[in-house]
């Protein structure tokens, strides 16, 4: 069997009223969300930017300008992802009662300088939010105009490294899913972990969110081995074997193929699977995953799969094809906005609405941003079955405040 490639992987009176106006707004529409998108953009390169046209798409036509900065023009599945982004911001507007706001869709060519220039021109129109770019790159040129001019960012990219206070990453991180996990096996009475982890950047993040997830859950760690092949994955996996009894989770955060892989080498090691825990990320949310027989009875974190179809099915009808798991979150993001502008008064995308401790209610579930930009999420935990998968663990529906 090949080896699989990696890839890349103010007050709180007023916000929670925030929150609640949101949750109201957003259940009434029984909108639906998408999977993990961490490291769907890691591979890219910078290409060369177009100049940005005369007449720039507008959605909307309410009073409250917003900029959508997005590679319109740089061609392949970057292209693709941005029309996919603009129709759901169109559905978004669309679907959300008296929405006062205008996008106003900008494009970046996928570099940094086109970020930049796109920014600038943003505020210089008045824009009060800007959502988007798509990549890190393009990410860390609009960031400087918009912290110039005071302008919130909200990004898709997962590279943790563009967020900062006033650019906030609205995607799905992998130390989410690593958080989510090892909190869920922790609270089923397993309180000693290993890990085989891929040596690659994802390996490096999902290790470093394991260490910090297992220290908050006062769990064991045992062991973490790194494998950059099929030969080095197969050696490690006899080493993680050897912990035995000592044992009851190991932490497997590579796609599913290679998962499988790893998990076949450390039982056909001698580890018990009657006793062991196998416990992945998002990456997992995958029908690859779902069909391997090695995998069954293994844990995995992802969205409720009952909030995706009502998005998709409405995507599908309005703009025929399948929405990608990046399409809800700009509609997550554009309806977020819209409800701001609604309930949030003067100002409403002013720092202490957007980093409400409460959070809000979207398309996906509950989520909120934090001051250095990250973002935490509700997620639900499933379990492999025979061909398919169960719900073990429902994701929260609120954030307690804290």
């Amino acid at each position: 069997m090949p080896f699989a490639a990696r890839r890349p992987t103010g007050s709180s009176r007023l916000a929670q009223a925030v929150v609640i106006a949101s949750v109201l707004a957003l259940g009434a529409c029984n909108t639906g969300g998408g999977g993990p998108t961490a490291g769907l953009f890691g591979g890219e390169k910078q290409t060369t930017a177009a100049p940005p046209p005369n007449n720039p798409p507008v959605i909307g036509g309410g009073g409250v300008k917003i900029a959508m900065i997005l590679p319109t023009t740089a061609g392949g599945q970057s292209g693709q992802l941005a029309q996919q982004l603009k129709n759901a911001a169109d559905l978004a507007v669309q679907e959300f009662p008296g929405a006062n706001i205008q996008i106003v869709v900008k494009d970046d060519g996928g570099t940094t300088e086109g970020g930049q220039a796109a920014a600038s021109q943003a505020v210089g129109e008045g824009a009060q939010l800007i959502i988007g770019p798509l990549n890190a790159v393009a990410a860390r040129g609009v960031a400087g105009p918009a912290r110039q001019a005071g302008v919130p960012v909200v990004t898709f990219t997962t590279d943790t490294s563009v967020a900062s206070r006033g650019v906030y990453l609205i995607g799905f991180l992998p130390s989410t899913d690593v958080e989510r996990i090892v909190a869920f096996a922790a609270t089923q009475n397993r309180r000693s972990f290993a890990a085989l982890v891929p040596d690659d950047a994802y390996g490096s993040v999902t290790e470093a969110a394991f260490r910090q997830a297992a220290a908050q859950a006062n769990v064991r760690i045992l062991g973490i081995e790194r494998y950059r092949d099929a030969t080095e994955m197969t050696a490690k996996a006899q080493v993680i074997a050897k912990l035995g009894g000592q044992i009851d989770a190991v932490f497997v955060p590579d796609v599913a193929q290679n998962a499988a892989m790893a998990v076949q080498a450390m039982t056909g090691a001698g580890l018990d699977p009657r006793k062991v825990k196998f416990l992945g990320t998002g990456r997992w949310n995958d029908p690859a995953a779902l069909a391997s027989p090695a995998l069954v009875g293994a844990w995995y974190p992802a969205v409720d799969p009952a909030k995706v179809d009502g998005f998709k099915s409405r995507y599908r009808q309005t703009y025929g094809g399948e929405a990608s798991p990046l399409a809800v979150l700009g509609y997550e993001a554009v309806f977020l906005a819209a409800g701001l502008v609604r309930n949030a008064g003067p100002n409403p995308f002013r720092e202490d609405v957007l980093l409400s401790r409460n959070g809000f209610l979207g398309a996906t579930g509950v989520f909120r941003f934090r001051p250095d930009g990250i973002s935490e999420r509700g997620l639900a935990v499933f379990e492999i079955t025979q061909g398919g998968s169960k719900m073990v663990g429902p994701a929260e529906k609120a954030f307690n405040g804290t």
